[in-house]
């Protein structure tokens, strides 16, 4: 797996997870993001960092299409068709699984050699929870 930066979009892993997302129909993206945060909440005591990776990744692509977001993909990053309207069910499922993600047992959380990388990756981690928290005037 090959990681160039803190982003949530900076792996390999996570470049793949958006990769599957392209030629899908609005319903299939819904429940690839789905599994994605239902795989870590599902996952026990210990976070796969594969998990993690696709988990953040579908938390950045959930919160950046919420009105105000101050999330923002780069087009290289993200899918190259626009993502569908959302069920607001899939923020909470992807606070619950980015919650976890943050905790000890998550190979994400603690993989990090450099501290300077773990903690931009945790602040990263948190910005995209806090847009997922920011109520929205739906």
């Amino acid at each position: 797996m090959g990681t160039w930066g803190t982003g949530p979009f900076d792996s390999d892993l996570a470049a793949d997870f958006v990769d599957q997302l392209e030629g899908l129909t609005h319903q299939q993206v819904i429940d690839v993001l789905e599994r994605a945060f239902q795989r870590v909440t599902d996952s026990g005591e210990r976070v796969d960092g594969g998990d993690g990776a696709e988990a953040v990744a579908a938390g950045a692509l959930v919160a950046s299409t919420l009105p105000d977001s101050p999330i923002a993909i780069d087009p290289e990053d993200g899918p190259s068709q626009p993502l569908p309207e959302l069920p607001a069910t899939l923020r909470a499922s992807a606070r619950l699984a980015l919650d976890r993600v943050l905790r000890d047992g998550s190979e994400m959380a603690t993989g990090w050699v450099d501290s300077a990388d773990a903690n931009q990756w945790r602040q990263e981690v948190r910005q995209i929870l806090h847009a997922l928290e920011t109520p929205t005037d739906h």
